[in-house]
């Protein structure tokens, strides 16, 4: 295996030592370059040719945003944006992500933030997974495939559970927008993100969709054409008391190393009697999901359960494990999955 090539874009002189020492503690990494701001790593771009980039939000002369644009216009390559939890670099954050930011690194809460070597595995892993991404994969793309006219659900009310992890805001974005105002179901959603980030992803995504997105609250009660986010390190699950579904936030132990976790979500949903359930497993790395998928599909024949198909997953982990399970009722292009939810989803 080659070695991944990495530039560091920051600001931070410290910051791009400490990014770079990290990196290069794993010997599949080589930095090929740093750079002080976003005109600076552009020139290096251009020059050195690197597989991934590691780019700052806030800088001088060209901030990471405006950098991204024109990198993933220019010359498309895996970028991961490196943050902090402040509520305007979280938005900004989501932003990136929408213009084609492959992940993010949240920096460690601290002045200085000496405790970034904490994050030492999170960095390294997210750089690797961002080599084998092929940004020229786009979710937009007019992919096509022929599906069976859904069957109709026979419970009186019905449920949309969706997860997914890397790549995630950009393809939520797509399924969520394509849904109708009056969509006939709640949706509650699990997508890997650390705390600060899934409200102001919910928040973006309310203000660019037609249905109503949030970040779950505690107890809430579902309604439909609203989609409902896990917040960052709470799993969500969901109960139903006298009639009524509601929303159950707790911090039980992570599943497969995450927090929310889409085996929690999906295995909360496998318990709900008389309800139709249907579940989607979007992009991401692993196979957070079939676990749950499995217990759904045990708990209840009818079960709809969709994976998003390899032409448009920015990572085929999730999607993948579901299909290679046999668990997949539907396998559908990110283009034609909120069509398909909108046919399928006819009682709340």
């Amino acid at each position: 295996m080659e070695q991944i090539r990495v530039i560091v874009i920051d600001d931070s002189a410290f910051m791009r030592k400490v990014i770079t020492d990290i990196l290069e503690s794993d010997s599949r990494i080589r930095v090929v370059g740093t750079a002080r701001n976003g005109e600076d790593g552009i020139r290096k771009i251009e020059k050195l040719k690197p597989d991934v980039v590691t780019l700052d939000i806030e800088m001088p002369v060209m901030d990471g945003m405006t950098a991204l644009k024109l990198i993933m216009k220019t010359n498309p390559l895996p970028v991961v944006m490196l943050t902090s939890v402040s509520e305007a670099d979280t938005t900004k954050t989501i932003e990136a992500m929408s213009c084609g930011a492959v992940d993010f690194i949240s920096k460690p809460s601290g002045p200085i933030s000496l405790d970034l070597e904490t994050i030492k595995h999170t960095i390294i892993t997210k750089v690797i997974t961002a080599a084998q991404i092929n940004v020229q994969k786009s979710p937009s793309k007019n992919w096509t495939r022929k599906w069976e006219q859904p069957s109709f659900l026979d419970n009186d009310k019905t449920i949309v559970g969706i997860g997914t992890s890397t790549g995630g805001p950009k393809a939520l974005q797509q399924v969520l927008q394509a849904l109708p105002e009056n969509f006939a179901a709640p949706i509650v959603i699990v997508q890997h993100m650390p705390p600060g980030f899934t409200k102001s992803l919910a928040d973006r995504l309310d203000t660019i969709c037609t249905i109503r997105v949030k970040e779950a609250e505690n107890g809430e009660p579902l309604t439909c054409n609203t989609a409902y986010i896990a917040p960052g390190n709470y799993h969500l699950g969901i109960d139903e008391s006298q009639g009524t579904l509601r929303i159950k936030l707790h911090q039980s132990p992570p599943e497969n190393g995450h927090r929310p976790s889409v085996d929690v979500l999906f295995e909360s949903l496998s318990r709900l009697r008389d309800v139709n359930k249907i579940g989607v497993v979007l992009t991401g790395m692993g196979s957070d999901g079939t676990k749950g998928a499995r217990k759904m599909k045990s708990s209840e024949k009818n079960t709809i359960l969709i994976a998003e198909a390899e032409e448009t997953a920015v990572v085929y982990g999730m999607p993948k494990s579901i299909v290679k399970s046999g668990l997949a009722d539907y396998i559908l292009p990110l283009n034609e999955i909120g069509d398909f939810l909108t046919k399928l989803a006819m009682k709340c």
